[in-house]
């Protein structure tokens, strides 16, 4: 049995889960830079490079619609395991490819089918973090998971942008690749606190066949009624819905807006990518003492305003330092935001329904997200970066200013909404 009592870095099991976790985010950092590039230098399109990254939203987004269910089912740590080396075997595939000639049908092919496994992987990574630390732990926790992600993301991209002007964009994903092997590796080792059996699958294969099928449409919508039941998740999980439709391909315009419209090299790009993460980890230090001294409501809201108004200004300036620096804002922002969510939501959600809620959540939240991907991306390319940014900004300043209108504007709601869930 894991240790869970004391501080966290006295928790061998979590040290182990959040170094693995750390080593597979450096690699995701090479990706997160190269698959971009090598669209773009394959095609010259931002258009092509919109549609893989809606094509992996889109992959996620299946997945997620029985992901939950999957995760409530089965070892976790086992599905974790499986994940990565599906991953690492699927991304080896690119840089073969291109050992030949440019394969864009291996990418399209590839990228989809690794996003199902990305999402599979996501869903079960946030369910077993409770039973890796106490509950009272479960934002601090969530807050150095996403520093250690941040740490990876500021020396992955510099590493990237270098490796990517130097041998080209598929050995970069070689890189994260292996890295799947060593997190594979990794969590071999982690061992987790033992969950109370939920008997649901001998339960429904005991009844008739409509009796079966009426319950597995239960148990996957449970997850769903959750979210709506819950007097916070549910404008949380609307809210989310169109910030991800206005935020999901802003990566992408930024690589386009510096290597196409101001003309810098890849390294620049790799640069401004590794700059931008300072901002996660600065999220990842002092989200735990903010949400504690204001609450969910005003953390979350307060970050997403921000953000939508770092968006807004990023298409007005040419200055790569001050396209950085809003970018480190963008992100320190979305940081205090999604770490805040998820530890609310592990924190309410009971431990059996937390696979469903968590992957439901998602599901729900990023559905429109591959459509803004696709839309936003061709908008940019017909009529500039500059316009968009500031269309994505405004919209997402006053989405998050519509949450003062419900129950997410509350001081500490996670209290009183814990007590008896």
């Amino acid at each position: 049995m894991p240790n869970v009592s004391g501080s966290l870095w006295k928790n061998r099991d979590f040290k182990l889960f959040l170094t693995i976790q750390t080593l597979s985010s450096l690699g995701d950092s090479f990706s997160y830079v190269a698959l971009p590039l090598l669209v773009l230098h394959a095609t010259g399109s931002v258009v092509q490079m919109g549609m893989v990254t809606a094509l992996q939203g889109a992959a996620s987004i299946l997945t997620g619609l029985f992901a939950g269910v999957v995760v409530d089912r089965v070892d976790r740590r086992l599905l974790l395991l499986v994940c990565d080396v599906a991953r690492g075997v699927l991304y080896a595939l690119i840089p073969l490819a291109w050992m030949f000639s440019p394969q864009l049908w291996v990418i399209y092919t590839v990228v989809p089918v690794a996003g199902a496994f990305a999402m599979l992987f996501r869903v079960g990574y946030v369910a077993m973090t409770p039973s890796l630390v106490e509950r009272d732990q479960i934002t601090e926790a969530n807050g150095r998971l996403y520093g250690s992600f941040a740490v990876a993301s500021v020396i992955g991209p510099v590493v990237a942008g270098v490796v990517c002007a130097a041998v080209g964009p598929q050995v970069a994903i070689g890189v994260d690749a292996a890295s799947f092997v060593v997190s594979a590796l990794g969590v071999l080792l982690v061992r987790t606190r033992e969950r109370a059996q939920e008997h649901d699958d001998e339960q429904v294969a005991e009844q008739p066949p409509t009796s079966r099928r009426k319950a597995l449409l239960a148990e996957f919508l449970a997850g769903a009624r959750f979210l709506w039941d819950h007097p916070i998740m549910r404008p949380l999980t609307v809210l989310l819905s169109v910030l991800t439709f206005l935020n999901y391909g802003i990566t992408d315009l930024i690589v386009f807006y510096l290597k196409d419209s101001l003309g810098h090299s890849d390294s620049t790009v790799g640069y401004v990518l590794a700059v931008a993460t300072i901002g996660t980890m600065v999220a990842s230090s002092l989200v735990a003492r903010i949400r504690r001294r204001i609450g969910f409501g005003a953390t979350w809201i307060g970050a997403n305003v921000l953000c939508g108004a770092a968006i807004a200004c990023l298409g007005l300036s040419a200055s790569v330092p001050v396209i950085a620096a809003l970018s480190c804002v963008m992100l320190a922002s979305t940081g205090v935001g999604g770490i805040s969510s998820m530890s609310l939501r592990q924190e309410v959600t009971p431990d059996k329904l937390l696979g469903r809620v968590t992957s439901a959540f998602w599901t729900i939240h990023s559905a429109l997200g591959p459509l803004g991907a696709g839309l936003l991306t061709a908008a940019a390319s017909a009529y500039g970066v500059k316009a968009v940014c500031l269309l994505i900004g405004v919209g997402s300043l006053l989405t998050a200013l519509y949450g003062l209108r419900t129950a997410l504007w509350r001081t500490a709601p996670e209290r009183p909404l814990t007590e008896g869930v």
